[in-house]
């Protein structure tokens, strides 16, 4: 079902559209205000990117400098909301700009995102502790959030995954927020090439999400008030993939739930291409595979920079490279060996990975349960962007039931 004859589209452009749903179901954790966002896109044309980009990035820019009055007032409350949403806008900014070409505005964007969320957590009356979790030879950078109704010692605990492009304000109304009003410890972080990690440490993906998680679980379960035996894992957008990846070989975690379950990355790249096209990638005709894309991207700059802003964290230089690595992220084999109970959110209408949510439940059958969420609901699309207060009863629920006590 098409549900825009329900919901009217709110850009005659699909990806402004769905972007645009997107930050307005953050509203309801006080992540956008959805008369300045409605405002700031009016106008905007289909395919107007830059337009587009300015329009967001005028907006932050505009609620940065109400946050940095509000704080010079004395009004942390104030402050702190202001600068949560400025965050949220400059996060859509840096999407916007990697169409651009300019990769000096795209890093000043992300500096810019970075700093309101920085200034939202210092403003914030929530506890925060800003965490450096030892990964390899180095840390990854956390957010470990304290609820205030969450007991001193034996606290639940939830460990927030973000997607590819994900900012951690996006991750704040999915899920820390509802999480925090629950009762649940939060323990959020950039992993490798997401975020901080892409833009300061230029670290690429991993398919083996296992790596990453397991010294992520080591660190919550060692910090203080804590029951290792009640820390969960959640993952939004490709982290459905990264999750039910880590929990096929990290089975510590009490419980996980992927939004929405991803078995196959790679089918969000190919799913467009000719299969002619792929038959020469598979052959090992990868000069002709980047020639016939070379040719294909020629005339749409922006989706040859867009292209480019996506490949970027598989390290990889070539169309044929981009495509072979991302084909490595799929759980197809390894799903059976998941033991931790999975809760698997399915959207009517996902663009990016149709099916494939039932298709996980299917190879996780003994462990799984799979929530459907319909157009009828409002409920629609990848990630149920204007149903994230559903999303969140459905989730915390069957959570609840799992780590009570």
């Amino acid at each position: 079902m098409d549900t825009l004859t329900k919901i009217q589209a709110l850009s005659p452009d699909p990806s402004f559209d769905f972007e645009i749903r997107t930050v307005l179901g953050h509203s309801v954790e006080g992540v956008a205000e959805p008369g300045e966002v409605l405002a700031a896109v009016a106008g905007v044309e289909k395919g107007d990117v830059a337009g587009y980009c300015d329009a967001w990035q005028s907006l932050a820019e505009r609620v940065m400098e109400i946050g940095d009055t509000a704080s010079t007032g004395g009004h942390r409350v104030s402050a702190a909301d202001a600068y949560l949403r400025a965050s949220n806008y400059f996060a859509v900014a840096v999407n916007a700009s990697s169409a651009l070409g300019d990769d000096s505005t795209l890093v000043a964007t992300f500096r810019r995102q970075q700093a309101a969320w920085d200034k939202f957590v210092a403003h914030s009356s929530i506890t925060v502790d800003s965490v450096a979790i030892p990964y390899e030879n180095t840390t990854l950078p956390g957010w470990f959030f304290r609820s205030p109704s969450a007991p001193s010692e034996g606290a639940p605990t939830l460990v927030a995954v973000n997607g590819s492009d994900g900012a951690l304000v996006g991750l704040w109304a999915t899920t820390i927020a509802p999480a925090l009003r629950r009762g649940y410890n939060v323990l959020a972080f950039d992993g490798p090439s997401q975020q901080s990690e892409l833009f300061d440490h230029r670290s690429t993906f991993r398919p083996d999400w296992e790596a990453v998680l397991t010294p992520v679980y080591n660190f919550v379960a060692s910090s203080r008030g804590v029951d290792a035996s009640r820390i969960a894992v959640y993952g939004i957008s490709q982290a459905g993939y990264w999750v039910a990846r880590a929990v096929a070989f990290e089975h510590r975690f009490a419980a996980a739930i992927v939004d929405p379950g991803v078995v196959d990355v790679s089918t969000s790249w190919t799913s467009q291409l000719p299969a002619e096209l792929l038959s020469l990638l598979d052959a090992g005709h990868d000069r002709e595979f980047d020639a016939y894309m070379d040719k294909g991207l020629d005339g749409s700059p922006e989706a040859a920079l867009t292209w480019s802003f996506r490949a970027r964290p598989y390290g990889t230089t070539s169309y044929a490279d981009t495509i072979r690595a991302v084909r490595k992220y799929t759980v197809a084999d390894t799903a059976a060996q998941i033991t931790t109970p999975l809760l698997v959110l399915s959207p009517e209408d996902e663009q990016f990975w149709p099916g494939q949510a039932e298709q996980l439940a299917s190879l996780t059958s003994t462990v799984s349960t799979l929530v459907a969420f319909t157009a009828a609901e409002g409920a629609n699309y990848h990630c149920q962007p204007l149903a994230r207060t559903l999303t969140a009863q459905r989730m915390f629920d069957w959570l609840d039931d799992r780590l009570r006590a």
